[in-house]
């Protein structure tokens, strides 16, 4: 019988580094998305050592800050830019709970693949 070895044992986030908050990495990671760009700010001032969480802080300052400039911009355009700005909302939210979602199985360019034991 072939034994299965679990690559997820091995990334980054289960090795235990230290993060400048306190938080566990899981935790911080998907701290990031919580508002948007915001937080994602803040840990990306805060957090100088742990690679996973900078990943995550980037990324939603980037995916978060597009969403905002789009959604300004098409504020003023009248009823097409209206009805496109209440879609980029629902495309906004979904990209919220995937990106937390995937922060909290473990997923980043750091890791291969998602990993998804609690």
């Amino acid at each position: 019988m072939a034994t299965i070895i679990n690559s997820c044992n091995t990334t980054p986030v289960e090795q235990g580094l230290k993060t400048n908050t306190g938080l566990s990495p899981k935790v911080a990671a998907v701290l990031t998305y919580l508002l948007g760009w915001v937080t994602g700010l803040f840990f990306l001032i805060v957090e100088r050592d742990n690679e996973f969480i900078r990943y995550h802080a980037i990324q939603s300052i980037a995916v978060f800050g597009s969403v905002m400039a789009v959604g300004v911009a098409l504020g003023f355009v009248p009823v097409a830019g209206w009805i496109l700005d209440a879609v980029l909302g629902f495309v906004a939210f979904t990209f919220w709970i995937v990106l937390m979602l995937r922060a909290s199985m473990q997923c980043s360019r750091l890791a291969s693949r998602c990993c998804y034991s609690y």
